[in-house]
């Protein structure tokens, strides 16, 4: 398992004192944490816990891992509704605080309110009681993304956390935004990492509670390796965090 060295985003976030991040910063890490997701969103795998503390950084705190799939779910299909009340409340959708079904959509809602915090240094939903916290995400009410972003940044943000879950767009629709390409495609790199090495930084570590889970993204990852050996992987790898 390979060691990221610079902490996890809420660390970086927290190094900030204040002051705010460059859009560009944002942007770069955003697309990282978005390749990661949509890799597991095509294998029809929920992370269901996406937050700052399971984002892991390296290489200076500028490439992004996504990790902890302690609670991760998979879906037969994309329409496919989980029904398990997980998470951590801070990043949890409506659909979840309201006992409703859900899909991918509920991670899309979660990337939001990590973008949200990389732009404004805090939770975009807070409450005094659980109650009171569960009340402002099931309206989506959060203050606005300052104006020093740009309106694309902004708009990006309010469309995450549409309330209903069908007018939030997949993760592949969000990696469609022209302003993200340039970083999207600085993030595309080739897989050139030995076999046996791949093997056991996808491998070693078994959970046997997510066995199924885990044994099918390795699968597919040691499959794509067998037949190319060039086999194009974004620069974030979905990695795990059990022990």
């Amino acid at each position: 398992m390979e060691f990221c060295d610079g902490g996890d985003l809420l660390k970086k976030i927290n190094m900030q004192r204040g002051v705010p991040f460059r859009e560009e910063e944002i942007l770069d890490l955003f697309v990282q944490i978005c390749l990661g997701l949509k890799h597991i969103h095509d294998k029809k795998v929920l992370h269901r816990d996406i937050k700052c503390q399971n984002i892991f950084l390296t290489n200076g705190g500028m490439k992004a891992k996504l990790g902890d799939f302690g609670i991760a779910r998979m879906l037969n299909n994309s329409m496919d509704l989980a029904r398990t009340c997980v998470g951590t409340p801070y990043y949890l959708s409506p659909e979840i605080c309201e006992s409703r079904p859900y899909n991918n959509k509920t991670d899309v809602w979660s990337l939001g309110c990590v973008l949200y915090e990389l732009c404004t240094l805090r939770h975009p939903f807070e409450g005094s009681s659980l109650r009171q916290l569960l009340g402002k995400i099931c309206r989506g009410r959060y203050a606005p993304v300052p104006t020093r972003y740009t309106h694309e940044l902004r708009l990006l943000v309010n469309q995450l956390f549409k309330v209903n879950p069908r007018d939030r767009p997949s993760i592949s629709s969000v990696l469609q935004r022209p302003f993200l390409q340039k970083h999207i495609s600085k993030h595309h790199q080739v897989l050139t990492l030995p076999f046996k090495q791949c093997l056991d930084m996808t491998c070693s570590g078994w959970n046997p509670n997510a066995g199924e889970l885990w044994h099918t993204v390795c699968s597919d990852w040691m499959d794509g390796w067998k037949h190319d050996p060039k086999v194009t992987y974004c620069a974030l790898w979905v990695t795990k965090s059990w022990r």
